[in-house]
């Protein structure tokens, strides 16, 4: 295997464990369901196309904007909608521009909820060490976290074991390394 397509089964991989599977295979869902082309997904979601494409290959493995990600879980949940076959096209467009349009993420990039009144509720349930990884990753970019955790890693070395376990690390890691502390803390 050569490198490029060792970095593409990696990114893959990456991309089942932080999305639930590979980026490629729920663009592909929402560009046959919404008859969009990449370009046109990509504008919905406010990435360049070619952004969009390398996603889709797996050349890159990580949406790094939450915006954009917010949006994609917007467009799932538009397209999954039991209603979305009985939209018009203007309705779809017009539901698109709309989710286009949103400049911020919810809290942590999680998803939120209508609730019966039309009101938005909580986001849904995520572990605790998934939130504060997206709290993180909404806040800095890999590399400011990676900064950041070298200034204090030599003073303060477990501080800068949080940073770059949740800022930085897998979902599982952050996940074993909360269990693992509060099994310290608590005696469990």
């Amino acid at each position: 295997m050569s490198v490029s397509e060792d970095t593409v089964v990696r990114n893959r991989a990456l991309q089942a464990e932080w999305y639930g599977e590979p980026l490629g295979d729920r663009f592909r869902r929402l560009l046959d369901r919404l008859g969009l082309s990449q370009s046109g997904l990509a504008g919905v979601l406010g990435l360049s196309a070619p952004m969009l494409s390398q996603l889709m290959s797996g050349q890159r493995a990580k949406i790094s904007n939450p915006v954009v990600l917010n949006r994609l879980l917007a467009v799932e949940e538009l397209a999954a909608d039991p209603a979305f076959d009985s939209l018009s096209a203007a309705e779809v467009r017009e539901r698109l521009g709309v989710i286009r349009a949103r400049t911020t993420a919810t809290t942590s990039g999680l998803r939120e909820s209508p609730a019966e009144d039309g009101t938005r509720e909580r986001p849904e349930a995520a572990s605790p060490a998934r939130v504060l990884q997206a709290l993180l990753r909404e806040v800095a970019s890999a590399s400011e976290i990676e900064a950041a955790a070298d200034l204090v890693d030599v003073q303060f070395p477990e501080i800068a074991t949080l940073l770059r376990v949740y800022g930085n690390g897998r979902a599982s890691e952050a996940e074993a390394h909360l269990e693992a502390h509060l099994s310290r803390t608590l005696g469990r």
